[in-house]
């Protein structure tokens, strides 16, 4: 029998294809959801805090109203609204339409600038209440 070689198909990997922003955003999309986890844990912390004693409350308060605390109800508030704008652009795909090149560099840039911009509303909107 004759001593043959087939070459095997080589997969496609990160070093073949040009960084694009619908590549960033499908990235950001799963770092957001796995952030969300954390995030909820200290949502359900500060749940529980405000199920026990008046200690434990003013303690939590005490913590989210730190500058810390302040940067990591940011950061929350943007990873949640992140999720949620690209959840919605998974929709979008879902009804078959988005497909083209341009239009998904379009809700790439949108759902990041969405996010950015949403967030800044939601703070803003936030110091206006609470006066």
């Amino acid at each position: 029998m004759a001593d043959v070689k087939f070459q095997r198909p080589i997969s496609p990997h990160l070093s073949i294809y040009r960084l694009s922003p619908t590549m960033v955003m499908s990235i950001m999309h799963r770092i957001t959801g796995a952030a969300l986890y954390f995030g909820s844990l200290l949502l359900a912390l500060w749940l529980l805090a405000v199920s026990g004693s008046v200690s434990q409350f003013d303690f939590a308060n005490a913590f989210f109203g730190s500058w810390f605390g302040q940067f990591i109800l940011l950061g929350y508030t943007w990873t949640l609204l992140h999720h949620m704008l690209g959840g919605i652009r998974h929709l979008i795909w879902d009804t078959g339409a988005g497909f083209e090149p341009k239009e998904r560099q379009l809700l790439a840039v949108g759902t990041l600038a969405g996010s950015l911009a949403l967030t800044v509303l939601v703070w803003a909107f936030a110091y206006l209440l609470k006066g």
